[in-house]
Formats: C-alpha cells, structure tokens, sequence
C-alpha cells in the first residue's frame, strides 16, 4: 500500500463558494486540520491519498485534528487541581467520563537537560476536540508546592490550556507584550498504549506565578498528540466530545479582557449573552474571547448568580466550562439516573454542579450548537 503525498494548499477568494470547495475536496483528498479563514481568503490545507487506501482510512485521525494551523491558538485543555485523585477518580466515573490511567510527570528544566520528577500526576478525560486534566500533587517539589497552595484557596479549576504549533512564537509574543515567560518546559510523561506504555511530550509557554491572577495560564505544544488522543479513551457514557468554553469568573471583565487580549494575542470583545439565553447572563459584563476552536468567556461574580444561581468561593475563579455532547438528551437521563446535581438551564441546556472532590460546574450543551 503506497504512502500519503506531501501536503497540499489551496487559496479560495472570499467569499467562497460551494464549487471552489469541492475542486479542492475531490476525492482522494483530505482535509487536514482545519481550514484557516482570515477576512480575506480561505486556506484549505490538504493531503492526498492514495487510491488504493480504502475509504475507511481517508478520515483524518483525531489526534491529528487536535494541533491548530500555524499562527493560530486553540482551547486545548483545562485541568482541575485536586488533592486525593482516588476520589476524583470516583466522582469522574460516576459522571459517566472515561478515565486514562494516573500517570507521574516529568520534566526537563532546560534543553538537553535530565528529565527530573514533577511531583505530580494526572488523569484526564480524552475528548475529541481538547481534554480536561485532573493533576494531584504527591511528592515535595517546586512543583507540586503550586499545586498545594493553589488547593488551598479552592479545588477545581486552576489552569487554562492554549493549544499552539509553536511554543517559540509564543514565547516570544508573551516577552514581546511584557509578561516575561519563564523558559519553555518540556513536560513529557508515559502513558499507556494498546501494546504497552509510550511517551508522550509537551512544550509549555507559562509565565511566572502570579501573573495571570485566574491562574496557570499556559500555551502548550504537543508533541506526541497520537499518544494523548487514542480513540479507546474517546468515547464517554455521558456523551461527552468536545470542550467549547471555559468560564472565568473576574472582578472587573474589562480588565480581564484586555489583558488576556494581550496575553494570546486575540482580542476578547464585549457580548451581551449566549444565542438562545438572554435571560441568563446580563449584558454589559461579560466579554469572550474566540480562539480557532473553543473560547473563554469573562465574566463577574453577580452575572455568575444571575446565569447560573451560583456563588463563586473566591475571585477570581475559574468556575467551569462548556461540553458539547452527541446527545444532549442521552445525557441529560444519564446525570439523572446517576444522582448528580444537574439542573437545565433557560435555553436547554444542562448545569452540573460536581462534587467536592472535582470543584467547579459543566455545562453541557448539544455539540453542534453555535458558540
């Protein structure tokens, strides 16, 4: 069976029409990634295959779906920090998430450097568009030590995630606009494979603690993103597929979005409410940030009571985040029956407070619904 050619480029004027489309999408090609729109033209980035691959195997694998287009951000993860992983763990299973194994990181200090122990470890939940990340602190380390402190103010979510191609460029984008990044990180832990373990590495661009009042606020690079995204972890008894929007709860929003606009070098602009729940979240207050897939959304304390009749433990918080389900229905019997604390929301969607172990809320809305 022969190979898969180099990758191909197509520039489409905008706006575009369907015909321009199906020249490039002919069969025996495939999109890869995503295509890349700016305001002026389109970009659709392809690779060719083979005619003696079968069908089956001209779909892009997911995990190739995951890195964004050069010069471009994504929503690549949020990750919950909590202290006892064997209750999470239990809380998670009872939500209907699939699990990886728990895993111990570590990490090079500098390029070429020993790979030391982090003192720290996750579990996540794989979906097909990001993942959630729940790390637990289990050694004295730096490390580990930001971890304990930041459990001391609240469990639940401590660290937003870009995704990113280039870790360089957003080092020095951060350095650029005055946030003076640390040195990049090469994480890298081993994860479980259907034929044993692999290893599966990270460049992360963080900045010193502190800066980002919500948090660890980081852009990570995978390296190795077949190792993370395999498709046994994909699949969730409660529907779960794609991370869509993480709520930050913020003293002032205009502060928060003009800064975080400087941070990722997207603008965050004003909104007046969700499509379909103007009854929820007061405009005037909140403020969104749109990446190439998934957003943060800014928000303050009395907006958070508003929307969701809830209070935040400190602020800022980081309170919770969107999930879009294949079944928003399914899902919704699903929670029910297994006793959690969900209610629906004004526009139909579902609010699922998590227990203590967890912290923090979801939201899970119908996957192909607007953002």
């Amino acid at each position: 069976m022969g190979g898969i050619e180099a990758a191909a480029e197509f520039n489409l004027v905008w706006p575009f029409d369907e015909s321009q489309v199906n020249h490039c999408l002919r069969p025996g090609r495939c999109a890869v990634n995503q295509i890349d729109v700016t305001d002026s033209h389109c970009c659709v980035k392809l690779i060719e295959i083979p005619p003696e691959f079968p069908m089956s195997l001209t779909r892009l694998p997911q995990h190739a779906a995951q890195i964004p287009a050069s010069g471009r951000l994504n929503l690549d993860h949020v990750a919950h920090f909590v202290a006892e992983r064997d209750a999470a763990a239990a809380a998670l299973d009872a939500l209907g998430f699939t699990l990886t194994p728990f895993s111990e990181q570590s990490h090079r200090t500098e390029p070429g450097g020993p790979v030391l122990p982090a003192g720290t470890g996750n579990r996540c939940v794989m979906l097909r568009e990001g993942y959630l990340e729940f790390l637990t602190p289990f050694a004295d380390t730096p490390i580990a030590a930001q971890l304990r402190e930041a459990i001391a103010r609240y469990t639940g979510v401590h660290l937003i995630a870009y995704g990113s191609a280039d870790a360089q460029a957003d080092h020095d984008r951060l350095a650029a606009a005055g946030f003076s990044p640390l040195p990049l990180v090469r994480l890298q832990r081993e994860a479980d494979a259907p034929h044993g373990t692999t290893t599966v590495s990270f460049t992360v661009t963080r900045t010193p603690p502190g800066t980002m009042a919500e948090g660890r606020i980081q852009f990570c690079c995978h390296g190795t993103p077949e190792g993370v995204w395999q498709p046994r972890w994909l699949s969730h008894a409660n529907g779960a597929a794609s991370l869509r929007r993480v709520y930050l709860v913020v003293a002032d929003p205009v502060e928060a979005a003009a800064r975080y606009s400087r941070y990722a070098g997207i603008a965050a602009l004003p909104t007046g409410s969700q499509p379909g729940s103007q009854s929820e979240l007061q405009p005037g207050t909140q403020f969104v940030q749109r990446t190439a897939r998934g957003l943060l959304h800014f928000i303050d304390a009395d907006a958070l009571q508003a929307g969701f009749g809830l209070q935040a433990p400190a602020v800022p918080w980081i309170g919770g985040y969107e999930l879009g389900s294949d079944d928003l229905t399914a899902t919704r019997h699903f929670l029910a029956a297994a006793g959690s604390r969900c209610r629906s929301l004004a526009d139909g969607r579902l609010l699922v407070i998590l227990p203590s172990s967890l912290g923090g809320f979801i939201v899970f809305c119908d996957a192909v619904s607007p953002l």
